[in-house]
C-alpha cells in the first residue's frame, strides 16, 4: 500500500459519505497521520537502503591490493589479491586474477 493508494482510499470515503453524519474528525485527523506517517517510513526505508548500498560500495573499494580470502560454491578455501570492483550488479563484485567474486562471499582481508 503507497501513498498514491491511501489518497485514492480517503477521497473515495470522503465523496461518498453520508451528508447527514460527516466523517468524523478526529478519525479524518487519524488516517491522514498514518498516511504521514507511511510516506516518513517509505523514505527512511529508502534511505537506509541507499546507505547500506553506499557501504558496500566503499567495503568493495576499499579491498582493491589487500589479500582477500573466500570460499567457491564447492567449499574449497580461496585467496586472491583483489584487483578491481565492479558495481554494474546489485552487489559489488571483486576481481582477482580471472575470478570475480561477490562481495557477500568474502570471509577476511590481510594485508598484502
Amino acid at each position: 500500500m503507497d501513498a498514491d493508494m491511501f489518497m485514492s482510499l480517503l477521497v473515495t470515503q470522503l465523496r461518498n459519505q453520508d451528508p447527514s453524519s460527516p466523517m468524523d474528525t478526529n478519525q479524518m485527523i487519524s488516517q491522514t497521520t498514518q498516511l504521514a506517517t507511511m510516506e516518513k517510513l517509505t523514505n527512511m526505508d529508502k534511505t537506509a537502503t541507499e546507505n547500506f548500498s553506499l557501504q558496500m560500495r566503499s567495503a568493495a573499494a576499499a579491498m582493491i591490493g589487500q589479500s582477500i580470502s573466500w570460499h567457491g560454491e564447492d567449499g574449497t578455501a580461496h585467496t586472491g589479491v583483489a584487483e578491481s570492483v565492479s558495481f554494474a550488479l546489485g552487489i559489488p563484485q571483486v576481481k582477482v586474477g580471472e575470478l570475480t567474486v561477490p562481495l557477500d562471499v568474502i570471509s577476511g582481508i590481510t594485508a598484502p
